[in-house]
């Protein structure tokens, strides 16, 4: 890697999860590579502490983290598998999804979202065209018709032919192209809470739907769990001030009863908010991941949906190249409109959830649970739509 260099092919800003998926993938056709990154992820051990942030990572993002070169690292690290997902408002009417109705062995991963950037990161040190710039912020951008230039916070300039923007819901990136977003605050908080189990769990992540949000469980590697709460922020916030002794009292009152015997040890609470960028590119800076978009978590699909990003754009890179094409304007309206579309029908679902089971009217609470109902004896429907959510 060399620090020296200051002419790239493409430059990532942001080394986390989609952006150095996409940097690894990008330099395994070739590409002269630099990622700008605030802060490099933490050696692994396997006594630390759980990550609270933890993402359930679907068949599809598994194939793109074996593209990229490390799936087998996370697979020596902390990693989950589950079978079955199930839902329910009332008990007894509940939806169950199985890993055989849609044709795999496992409906996804649980891993700590840490361990992925660090695998990753682990993985773009052995390319040797690959440069990390860490730690580096970008201060400044200059966009021509045939590449761009960034300034550095230590003064160092940087010009690529393309900038990916994998910088976050709050990129500085996407703010210095000028592309706007639209954005609707929830409101509604999300507390994360990591449990020690008494016993190790099924292969089973479930959550219960409430007016005020649904409650959910995740089963973690090595006889531990994670609770989300998803509530309005007044509520949350007297969460957060709780010891870890009486938070573990409101858990065990407010979840329901298929809760295990569990120990409070860490937890952590953010403010929910769907973003969405009016544009996917502009210039030489393109749009992955929360730059571009962000989701109700309720599903976790926020990870995923950033991994098929990387999946859309280096195909149409790879593509490009294998034809002797220049990539332009051509890939990038491909890209705008595959992701655009996708990841806008992925947010509408999951607002449509949000919005129907937020509703206290009664007649509304008979309809969604016979929906419910009816959605877990739909068959093939029910197939197609799980094969869907899993990337398939």
């Amino acid at each position: 890697m060399q620090q020296d260099k200051t002419h790239f092919d493409i430059v990532v800003v942001g080394g986390g999860m989609v952006g150095a998926a996409a940097a690894c993938l990008l330099a395994q056709q070739g590409w002269q590579i630099a990622v700008i990154e605030q802060t490099e992820p933490e050696a692994y051990s396997p006594e630390q502490a759980m990550d609270l942030r933890v993402s359930a990572i679907s068949p599809a993002s598994v194939r793109l983290l074996q593209q990229a070169g490390v799936w087998d690292a996370l697979l020596a690290m902390r990693i989950r598998a589950y079978t079955e997902l199930a839902t329910w408002e009332v008990p007894g009417l509940e939806t169950h999804f199985h890993a055989q109705e849609a044709g795999v062995s496992e409906l996804g991963f649980i891993v700590e979202n840490r361990l992925i950037q660090l695998a990753l990161w682990q993985r773009l040190q052995t390319l040797p065209n690959v440069t990390l710039l860490c730690p580096a912020q970008v201060s400044a951008l200059v966009q021509q018709s045939e590449d761009a230039t960034v300034t550095l916070n230590n003064g160092q300039t940087i010009t690529a032919a393309w900038l990916l923007a994998a910088d976050g819901a709050n990129s500085r990136l996407r703010s210095m192209a000028g592309i706007g977003i639209n954005r609707w605050d929830y409101r509604q908080d999300c507390m994360l809470i990591n449990v020690d189990l008494e016993d190790d769990a099924p292969p089973i992540t479930w959550q219960q739907f409430y007016p005020n949000g649904p409650r959910a469980f995740l089963p973690l590697a090595g006889h531990k769990a994670s609770l989300v709460w998803y509530d309005t922020p007044e509520k949350i916030a007297q969460l957060v001030a709780l010891s870890p002794t009486q938070l573990e009292r409101e858990v065990k009152r407010h979840f329901p009863e298929q809760l295990p015997a569990c120990t409070v040890t860490q937890s952590g609470a953010f403010p929910l908010i769907r973003r969405h960028a009016q544009h996917y590119y502009q210039g030489r800076v393109i749009l992955l991941g929360d730059a571009a978009h962000t989701i109700h978590p309720l599903a976790g699909q926020g990870v995923n949906l950033g991994f098929k990003d990387v999946a859309c754009l280096v195909d149409l890179w790879q593509n490009a190249r294998q034809k002797q094409l220049p990539f332009g304007t051509e890939q990038l309206k491909q890209y705008e409109r595959r992701r655009l579309c996708d990841n806008s029908m992925m947010q509408s679902a999951m607002d449509l959830f949000y919005a129907g089971f937020s509703a206290p009217h009664a007649p509304l609470k008979i309809l969604r649970n016979v929906a419910l109902l009816v959605a877990d004896n739909a068959g093939l429907v029910k197939r197609k739509a799980l094969r869907y959510a899993l990337g398939l």
